[in-house]
Order: structure tokens, then C-alpha cells, then sequence
């Protein structure tokens, strides 16, 4: 239950909220382009996205994209009331300040990851950062676009000076990525790895139901049709060039039965996998 609630605007849009919660509590986040910054200034929380569940004691933060949906934070079975500082990352803001180029906390890292939150532990400059938050609270006639574009790029830099910054980065670049990129990231540079769906999901921070929903809508075709008729353009194709074995291709490219592979090929091509290699040397 919510029993105090202060917000601060910048542009028109929540940048800074300041909520006091009486147990019990929950609240799931909506689907969103934006980014938040919780601070657990009283209190304790748990975050909860799909399967993952994570404690946040007072004076930890938490860094999340509201990208996909499925996340939610609720209280512990702490029976004290819960204070939490919110700052909002919206991207047309961030492209609004930084009108030349965004800083490099905001560009992709090129790291292969669909992590869509982090755990802050205890940083001394970010809890006097907070502390400055609210002395605006409490007086709010202080406050003015200015000061407020001051705050929220000391809070990026901040985040980017903390020992989690690598995965800050890949969580605040996701706001001026697609969602998209980076699911396609994560197919690719697995495609012909020796792992199932529910692995794919994982590494998507997906539950299953929601990566198969995902994949559908991206490549229009099931996960393991696309994932195994690729495995088998790619082993065509190495077929053709490569004096591999037959039996390392097919294990190269995901397949790790032979027989499996040697009728999927055939289902495919109509002809088996030996007899395919033949008919390119003739040629």
C-alpha cells in the first residue's frame, strides 16, 4: 500500500518519484522504452523477472529496462514500510540533452546479452547522490530544468564509474537498440551451438512460452524449424567446400546425431548427405 508519493517532472515526464509502501506491496512494471534506477532508501525489496529473483537491502539500487514485461518488485517479509527513490531514463529526453552525441554508456558494447537488470550494491557517491535527490523533495521550489538535467547526468555518470558498469552499459544501450538487435543477437551467435530452446530462452532472459512468442513474431517460423533448417543450409554449404567428415559437420552445426541429421538432410534436400557431396565434386 502506498502511503506517500512525490514525484519531480522533466519535460512532461516522471524523472525522479519517491514512493513510501506499507507491506504488502507489488508492483509489475509496464512495457515501456525506458530505463529506471530504484534506490531501496528504507527498508527491502525483491525484484522478480520470469525466474529470477533478486534481494535488494536498504541502501542497494537496482538498474532495469522496461522493455519486455514480466518483471515486478514486491516487498520481503520485512513488516517495515519500504521507502524507494525512482529515477527514469526516457530516450527522447537523453537524445534532448545530449543533443551531440550520447555518451559511451549509451552505445552497444557489442556484448551478446539480453540482460535487462543489475544489482547496485552499496556506492557511497551514488547514496549521497540520492541524498541531493531529497533536498528537492523537500523543496521543490528550487527546482528547474537545469538543475534537473545537472542530476541526471551525474546519475549516468555515476552508473558508469560503478564496478557493474559493463552491464549498465549493455542495459542502457538496449533503450536506442531494438529489442529486436539484440534478440537476433542472441539466435546468432548460437544458431549452431550444442543447446536446445529452453537454453536459448535463458540466455534471452525469456521465459519459454515468451521466447517461442518472440521468435514467431521476428522470423515468422517455429524456433526449431528455422534453428534446424538453418543447420542445414549451413551444412549443405560446408558440404560443398569442406573435405570434412560428414560426422563433424553435422556436429559443427548443432546436429549431435548423425542419424538425426542424415534424415533431416534427406527430408530436406532428398538426398543423403553423402551422396549430395558427390554430386557437387561432379560437378
Amino acid at each position: 500500500m502506498v502511503i506517500d508519493y512525490k514525484k519531480i517532472d522533466l519535460f512532461g515526464k516522471q524523472f525522479i518519484q519517491k514512493v513510501v509502501l506499507l507491506p504488502p506491496f507489488d508492483f509489475t512494471f509496464p512495457v515501456a522504452e525506458q530505463a529506471c534506477f530504484l534506490y531501496m532508501l528504507e527498508g527491502e525489496m525483491q525484484y522478480q523477472s520470469n525466474d529470477h529473483h533478486v534481494d535488494i537491502p536498504t541502501k542497494h539500487s537496482l538498474l532495469l529496462n522496461c522493455i519486455n514485461s514480466g518483471k515486478e518488485i514486491h516487498e520481503t517479509r520485512s513488516i517495515e514500510k519500504g521507502e524507494i527513490v525512482i529515477v527514469t531514463f526516457h530516450p527522447d529526453i537523453l537524445k534532448r540533452i545530449y543533443d551531440k552525441e550520447l555518451p559511451p554508456i549509451f552505445q552497444s558494447n557489442n556484448k551478446v546479452s539480453n540482460q535487462s537488470s543489475e544489482k547496485i550494491n552499496n556506492d557511497f557517491l551514488i547514496q549521497k547522490y540520492i541524498e541531493g535527490l531529497l533536498f528537492y523533495f523537500d523543496n521543490p521550489s528550487l527546482v528547474n530544468d537545469e538543475i534537473l538535467i545537472l542530476k541526471l547526468k551525474e546519475i549516468i555518470l555515476l552508473l558508469s564509474q560503478t564496478q557493474n558498469a559493463e552491464t549498465v552499459q549493455v542495459i542502457l544501450s538496449q533503450l536506442f537498440s531494438p529489442i529486436t538487435y539484440f534478440f537476433k543477437q542472441i539466435i546468432e551467435a548460437n544458431l549452431f551451438s550444442q543447446i536446445g530452446i529452453e537454453e536459448l530462452a535463458n540466455k534471452a532472459n525469456l521465459s519459454l512460452s515468451s521466447f517461442k512468442r518472440e521468435f514467431k513474431k521476428i522470423y515468422k517460423d517455429s524456433p526449431a524449424n528455422y534453428i534446424k533448417n538453418k543447420r542445414l543450409e549451413r551444412a549443405a554449404e560446408l558440404l560443398s567446400i569442406s573435405n570434412e567428415r560428414i560426422t563433424s559437420i553435422a556436429f559443427d552445426c548443432g546436429f549431435n546425431d548423425l542419424a538425426n541429421f542424415t534424415k533431416s538432410f534427406h527430408h530436406k534436400y532428398g538426398i543423403t548427405p553423402t551422396n549430395f557431396r558427390l554430386t557437387r565434386i561432379s560437378k
